[in-house]
């Protein structure tokens, strides 16, 4: 096996994926028998799940003993809880997750035996490889348009391999080995590994500065998503949103570079996939066959977007129009994308992992449709530091659409504090319904003093605020939840 080599972005400042050159991907069968250091985290389970599901031998480790990795040990990968250098038994190939330290022993022992060790991506580059890939990529709406082109082409009977950042109630996983040879992934940009794949198809929801953390300007953005579908092969095809700048623009690019075909979706009267959109019951989409009635579970128009990117993947593999259609009634929403929580006294609460401007301003949006008359509530928690400073001022115009925004202290995940940065940047932009609110049972007790029966409560952000949303069912329910909602302001994931 060929190790892949790095391809440097020239852009200062920036963490470096593993690029590897087309002639450098390797295979499933490349990879011999793999360890998986960090095997319980989302992405890295859905490759595992694969691998062991295609005869894979696979072993894994992880610190805390995590509900999937009980699902693994049983459908056959040696599972360990726990770090140790012995984990690594007789592995050939080790693929480390990003959260991983460089001391951790496993991966200093990996590093010491000269085995090759790989980015997630690259395993699943490496599992994939044999079949027609679909990717989708984008600032936002990835997870929700893989999980509607998987339940698709499911409900069309084409039953296609899938690995997804998130949990889709419709498909009760969010990885598994299909009986077709298409494999249908999301294709994570935030620090360039999207560039470890091989689509025959691509899909670019939207293309928008955000992970400046990692690539620094937004121009270094809009040339990674350029070196994505320069990866296209000449019969490949780019499926972009026309209502989007940054993806039509890459479309304008990518048919100027003629190495591919575009296939563009959406609103805009160019648009090959025309979307009609007039709200619930009342979504229709349009091609050179005919209109074809659409009945979505999911609220909003950036779900319906997501729909029109689907049937549009759905055409290209062969299903008939008016089957996709009829499939996407099917799709009940992923995992933390306005996930319904339950709710009481007439008061419905909902759950979103927005956590750019464009993503809370369409899930306030999605909340609104669903609230009608009535009002609605938002619970939102900042992620990263970094993202709070470039953004502060967009994330108090998007949440001012509410008509109560209580926010939190900053989610620092993987970051360090910033001098200067806090919450109260979001804040000082807030309309007379926005202000700071502290953690635990005074967020909770804010949101219960301002909602009424027909209301509807949102919390939304990437860290811990997914924790809130049983616990204002339950105080809905019982007046005050039993639990502790998290209260440390310096959050680490």
């Amino acid at each position: 096996m060929t190790e892949s080599k790095m391809q440097p972005e020239n852009h200062p400042g920036t963490r470096q994926a593993s690029v590897p050159t087309q002639a450098s991907v390797p295979t499933q069968a490349d990879l011999g028998r793999v360890h998986f250091i960090g095997i319980g985290g989302v992405g890295m389970s859905a490759v595992a799940r694969v691998m062991v599901a295609r005869g894979v031998t696979v072993s894994g480790s992880d610190a805390k003993d995590l509900p999937v990795m009980a699902d693994l040990a049983a459908a056959g990968a040696r599972i360990a809880v726990g770090y140790s250098a012995a984990n690594l038994g007789d592995a050939q190939t080790v693929v480390a997750g990003s959260a991983i330290r460089p001391d951790n022993p496993e991966l200093a022992a990996a590093l010491s035996a000269g085995l090759p060790v790989i980015h997630r991506s690259e395993a699943l580059a490496a599992t994939m490889a044999d079949d027609t890939v679909v990717t989708v990529a984008g600032t936002h709406g990835k997870s929700t348009t893989t999980s509607m082109i998987t339940v698709l082409l499911q409900g069309a009977g084409l039953d296609p391999s899938f690995a997804i950042g998130a949990n889709v109630p419709a498909l009760g996983v969010n990885a598994a080995h299909g009986s077709s040879r298409i494999f249908v992934a999301e294709a994570d940009e935030s620090d360039g590994s999207f560039l470890n794949y091989r689509p025959q198809i691509a899909v670019v929801t939207n293309v928008e500065p955000d992970h400046l953390d990692y690539y620094g300007t937004a121009e270094a953005v809009y040339a990674s998503f350029d070196r994505f579908t320069a990866l296209l092969p000449a019969d490949g095809v780019l499926v972009a949103c026309a209502d989007d700048a940054g993806a039509r623009a890459l479309a304008r690019r990518t048919l100027e570079r003629g190495n591919t075909r575009v296939i563009l979706y959406g609103t805009a009267e160019d648009a090959v996939i025309r979307l009609h959109d007039g709200g619930p019951g009342q979504v229709s989409l349009a091609t050179a066959a005919g209109r074809f009635a659409v009945e979505l579970q999911v609220p909003g128009r950036h779900n319906a977007l997501n729909a029109a990117a689907a049937f549009a993947v759905a055409l290209e593999l062969g299903v008939a129009p008016s089957a996709a259609a009829g499939a996407l009634a099917h799709f009940s929403g992923a995992s933390r994308r306005f996930e319904a929580k339950g709710g009481g006294r007439g008061v419905r609460v909902y759950d979103d992992y927005a956590h750019h401007p464009t993503e809370v301003r369409a899930a306030l949006s999605a909340a609104r449709a669903v609230a009608g008359e009535h009002k609605v509530h938002v619970l939102f928690q900042p992620h990263l530091y970094s993202r709070t400073r470039e953004f502060a001022q967009e994330f108090a115009e998007a949440l001012n659409d509410a008509d109560t925004a209580l926010v939190l202290d900053i989610y620092a995940a993987r970051e360090d504090p910033v001098p200067g940065v806090s919450s109260q940047l979001i804040a000082d932009h807030l309309g007379p319904g926005g202000r700071l609110v502290g953690p635990g049972q005074e967020a909770v007790q804010a949101l219960l003093a301002a909602a009424a029966p027909g209301d509807i409560v949102l919390t939304a952000g990437a860290g811990d605020v997914t924790a809130y949303g049983p616990l204002i069912v339950e105080a809905l329910n019982t007046g005050a939840p039993d639990s502790q909602a998290p209260n440390d302001g310096a959050h680490r994931a």
